[in-house]
């Protein structure tokens, strides 16, 4: 897949040592990811425990059709990432190219259900913090509360799905050019870590935001 044999960069003596290091840079980053949505996690758990009722209510507003979809979607992506980082260690270039670029299509498509879904948020009147916000009944407060958390949640995994979609299109672009071969394929590899807890997040996010209340 390589037209020339590739060589680790000057501060590593192989090719090994430099794709160990850059996948336990990855993990250290994705670690520090955990902790950043962690807390995101531990608020939505104690706000939720404070007003079980009405975080009921409130997410029966949310489009859990469209949510399922973008779970499905994502899931789907997933597999194309991981059949490109095999493609990558096989040296299949247009095959890599091929399921680097469905991801990255993917991920696009998740993005616009996202942006579809919050349109119909915005005509259903449950954006908070805007004019037109409308939640009937005396939770009404403690419901926006509800909605600031998945915006909020929901808004930075899109901005991290967004960066995927960046990453993996370059990737897919250094692929057509003959960049990577069987024994240098650890950008690949360390994009699908990142990809993988992006869609891990989302598996996550899905339940306890739309079937909240849900048998």
């Amino acid at each position: 897949m390589s037209e020339t044999t590739a060589a680790p960069a000057h501060q590593f003596e192989t090719l090994e040592q430099q794709r160990e290091a850059a996948t336990l840079g990855m993990w250290i980053f994705l670690a520090t990811e955990v902790l950043f949505f962690g807390g995101l996690f531990m608020g939505y758990t104690f706000v939720r425990w404070s007003y079980p009722e009405v975080f009921e209510q409130a997410s029966h507003r949310l489009d859990a059709t469209i949510g399922g979809v973008n779970t499905a979607v994502l899931l789907l992506s997933s597999l194309t990432m991981a059949l490109a980082v095999k493609s990558a260690q096989l040296g299949k270039r247009n095959a890599l190219v091929a399921f680097l670029s469905l991801t990255a299509l993917l991920g696009i498509l998740f993005l616009g259900f996202k942006a579809i879904e919050y349109h119909g948020d915005y005509v259903d009147h449950i954006v908070p913090g805007i004019p037109s916000y409308h939640f009937e009944g005396p939770s009404a407060p403690q419901a926006e509360l509800f909605f600031w958390i998945y915006f909020a949640m929901t808004g930075l995994h899109a901005i991290h799905v967004t960066v995927g979609i960046i990453v993996i299109a370059i990737m897919a672009a250094l692929a057509w050019r003959r960049s990577f071969s069987p024994e240098h394929y650890m950008p690949i590899e360390v994009t699908g870590l990142y990809w993988h807890f992006v869609d891990i997040v989302w598996v996550f996010l899905f339940p306890l935001l739309y079937l909240v209340g849900h048998r």
